[in-house]
C-alpha cells in the first residue's frame, strides 16, 4: 500500500475554516478512492505562496528527508498551494522526484507530477505558470488600489492607526480620529525634538506619558510620519509618480514644522550626549577655538571631586564648573530687565504687532502668487505627458521639482496665514520673568537649562581668558554690557571676531525679543 503526506496552506486569516475544511475534503476524497494511506499532514496557515520560507513547509521538507524512500506521494488541493514560483516550484518538484522518489498530486486539478511523462510536466509547469499569472495580477489590483485610496482619496490603509490617532468608519468611510490624550505626547515629542532635546530623554519621558509604541527607533519614526502634516505616502504605480500626497483626516502637525523636523533628522544624532546637573552647560559652552566644551569630574586630594568643563584641545580651556557657574549666574542678573524696560515693551508690543501682521499678509500674497504660477506649470507639464509630448522621465523629473516646491510654499502658507499674535501674547504674559531670568534659571531642570541659555545666546556663547562671550546676545539684553565688561563677566563681540559661522535664529540672521522669548517662554508656561 502507498503511502503519502498532506500539505494545507491558506494565506489570509479570514479564509481559515472553510478554506482548510474544503483541501482537506478534496485531499480525503483522493486518498480513498486511490487506495492511498496518509501518515502525516502540514498545515500553513495565514502564509503566503510567493516564497518556502513557511513553518510546516519547513517541516514537511524535514520529514521527506528523514523518512526518504518510505513516502511516496505529497498531497495537495491545488498546486497553487505549493507555490506561485513557477520556476522555483517546478525545480523543487522535479528533486522531489529524482533525490527522494515522492511525487506531487494536485487532487482538485487530476495532475500526479512524473518528471519522466512529458505530457505530465508540461501540464504541471503550465498550472504553476497560470497561478503565478494569477498572483501578478492580483498584485497589480492590490497595488492601483492602494494608490488610487493614498494619492487620489487620501486614505490612510495600515492596519494600526499611528500614535495619536485611532480609526473611525468602516470600509472607504475609514479613516483617522484625533486621540487627545495621545495627541498630547505627539506634540510634546515634535516640540522637544525642534528645542534640540536629546533624543534619549525624549524617549524616557515620553515612555512616562503613555507612548507606547516599541523599538528604540519608535520616536524616529513617529517624527518622520508625514501621517501628523496631514499627508499620506504613496509608491509608484506605472506611469503614476510616487510622493506626499493631502489626506481626509486632520493633521496634528502643521506642515512647516513637520518639513523642519525632517531637515533636523537628515542631520548626526548627536543626542546621545549624557546631560549631567553638575554641568549643564556641557556641549552648550564653547571653547574660544569654536568647541563645544566637555565636561568631566576630577577627584582631588582629599578625595572630593570637583567638575571641570573642557576643550578637546589640551592647551585650550579647562575651566572650573564652580567658577563658570558663579559668573553665568552674575550674568543672569545682569542682563535681566528692569522694570523700566519691561513697562516700554509693553507699550510697544502692539504697534510692532501690527507692523508685523502687515509684513506677514504681504509676503502671504506673494507666496500665493508663487503657488499659482507653480501649480500652472505642474499642470503645463501634466497635459505635456498625457499628449506625449514629453517623455516619462521628463515628466517625472519636472513633476517632482514642481510637487516639492509647491508642497513647501502650501506649508509656508498654512502656518503663517494663522493668527500670528500668539507669540506677543505670550510675551505680554510671561514678560515679567525678563526681570528675573536668575530665579528662572534656577529653578528649571538641565534640559530646560540648556534650552534657556542656548536661546537667550542664539547658541553662541564662548569662554576665553576666564570671561564669557557672546556675538549675538539681544540688545534689549545688552543694556548693562560695559558693567559686564568692567567686571570681567561677558564680552559682546561682532561676528567677525569668532572663528565660526554664526548661525541666525530669525528672518534675515536677526531674532527679535518674541521670536527669542516665544521659545523660552515653556519653561514655566
Amino acid at each position: 500500500m502507498k503511502r503519502a503526506i498532506r500539505y494545507l496552506r491558506f494565506s489570509h486569516l479570514g479564509q481559515s475554516n472553510g478554506s482548510i475544511e474544503r483541501q482537506e475534503l478534496y485531499t480525503d476524497q483522493w486518498v480513498n478512492n486511490n487506495n492511498v494511506l496518509l501518515v502525516d499532514t502540514f498545515i500553513d496557515r495565514g502564509h503566503s505562496a510567493k516564497t518556502f520560507d513557511r513553518p510546516d513547509f519547513k517541516k514537511l521538507q524535514e520529514f521527506i528527508k528523514k523518512h526518504q524512500g518510505h513516502v511516496d506521494y505529497l498531497i495537495v488541493d491545488q498546486l497553487d498551494r505549493f507555490s506561485r514560483d513557477a520556476g522555483e516550484a517546478m525545480t523543487l518538484v522535479k528533486n522531489y522526484q529524482r533525490q527522494y522518489r515522492i511525487q506531487i498530486v494536485s487532487v482538485t486539478e487530476g495532475i500526479i507530477f512524473d518528471y519522466d511523462t512529458p505530457g505530465s510536466y508540461f501540464r504541471t509547469g503550465l498550472q504553476l505558470l497560470l497561478a503565478e499569472e494569477d498572483n501578478i495580477n492580483r498584485s497589480i489590483k492590490i497595488r492601483g488600489g492602494n494608490y488610487t485610496a493614498r494619492a487620489k482619496e487620501g486614505r490612510f490603509l495600515s492596519n494600526l492607526p499611528p500614535f495619536g490617532y485611532r480609526k473611525v468608519g468602516e470600509g472607504k468611510d475609514r479613516t483617522l480620529e484625533i486621540d487627545e490624550e495621545q495627541a498630547k505626547v505627539v506634540h510634546f515629542i515634535y516640540q522637544s525634538f525642534l528645542r534640540d532635546v536629546p533624543l534619549v530623554i525624549i524617549k524616557e519621558q515620553s515612555k512616562t506619558m503613555g507612548f507606547n509604541r516599541r523599538g528604540n527607533s519608535a520616536v524616529e519614526k513617529l517624527l518622520a510620519n508625514p501621517v501628523y502634516a496631514g499627508m499620506v505616502r504613496a509608491k509608484p504605480f506605472k506611469e503614476h509618480p510616487g510622493g506626499l500626497f493631502p489626506a481626509r483626516h486632520e493633521p496634528l502637525i502643521d506642515k512647516m514644522t513637520w518639513q523642519i523636523v525632517q531637515q533636523k533628522l537628515e542631520k548626526p544624532d548627536r543626542s546621545k550626549k549624557t546631560l549631567s546637573d553638575e554641568m549643564p552647560l556641557r556641549g552648550i559652552l564653547k571653547c574660544h577655538c569654536g568647541q563645544p566644551l566637555s565636561g568631566a569630574p576630577s577627584r582631588g586630594k582629599a578625595g572630593n571631586w570637583y567638575y571641570y568643563y573642557k576643550c578637546k584641545h589640551s592647551k585650550h580651556n579647562n575651566i572650573s564648573a564652580i567658577k563658570a557657574h558663579d559668573k553665568f549666574q552674575q550674568i543672569l542678573e545682569y542682563i535681566s530687565l528692569s522694570s523700566e524696560q519691561i513697562n516700554r515693551i509693553k507699550n510697544t508690543a502692539d504697534e510692532s504687532l501690527e507692523n508685523r501682521l502687515k509684513e506677514q499678509r504681504e509676503t502671504i500674497d506673494h507666496k500665493k502668487s508663487e503657488l499659482a504660477t507653480l501649480e500652472e506649470k505642474l499642470h503645463s507639464v501634466e497635459e505635456k505627458w498625457i499628449s506625449n509630448q514629453i517623455g516619462r522621465d521628463t515628466y517625472e523629473r519636472w513633476s517632482s521639482t514642481y510637487n516639492t516646491e509647491i508642497f513647501t510654499i502650501k506649508a509656508y502658507i498654512e502656518r503663517y496665514a494663522r493668527n500670528q499674535d500668539q507669540g506677543y501674547k505670550i510675551l505680554k504674559k510671561h514678560l515679567h520673568q525678563l526681570g528675573d531670568l536668575k530665579s528662572i534659571y534656577n529653578q528649571s531642570d538641565t534640559i530646560e537649562k540648556r534650552v534657556l541659555v542656548s536661546k537667550v545666546f542664539d547658541s553662541n556663547l564662548y569662554y576665553k581668558n576666564g570671561i564669557y562671550r557672546t556675538p549675538t546676545l539681544l540688545p534689549v539684553l545688552a543694556h548693562n554690557e560695559l558693567i559686564m565688561r568692567d567686571k570681567e563677566l561677558l564680552i559682546i563681540d561682532k561676528k567677525r571676531d569668532f572663528p565660526e559661522k554664526i548661525p541666525s535664529g530669525g528672518a534675515g540672521g536677526i531674532r527679535t525679543l518674541v521670536q527669542t522669548w516665544y521659545k523660552v517662554s515653556f519653561l514655566h508656561a
